[in-house]
């Protein structure tokens, strides 16, 4: 899980695995896999960068594959 940012201050922890996808609007908005909607302070390169670390914490991606990912961007 990542930790995020409400718009209103408040903390909180998302599963990455169920992220779908991250938009700025131009506050940052992830959408969940179910469709529902989470607005962050986070900007969308910072919250790419946590489910990035996330996914190397728990072995779903290798360190050398996400900088391979990286040099593609």
């Amino acid at each position: 899980m990542i930790l995020l940012t409400r718009l209103n201050g408040k903390p909180f922890r998302l599963n990455a695995i169920y992220m779908e996808q991250i938009e700025s609007f131009p506050d940052t908005t992830i959408t969940l896999t179910n469709g529902k909607k989470f607005v962050v302070k986070e900007s969308e390169a910072e919250v790419a960068e946590r489910i990035k670390k996330f996914y190397q914490e728990i072995h779903i991606m290798h360190a050398a594959a996400s900088a391979e990912v990286k040099e593609v961007e």
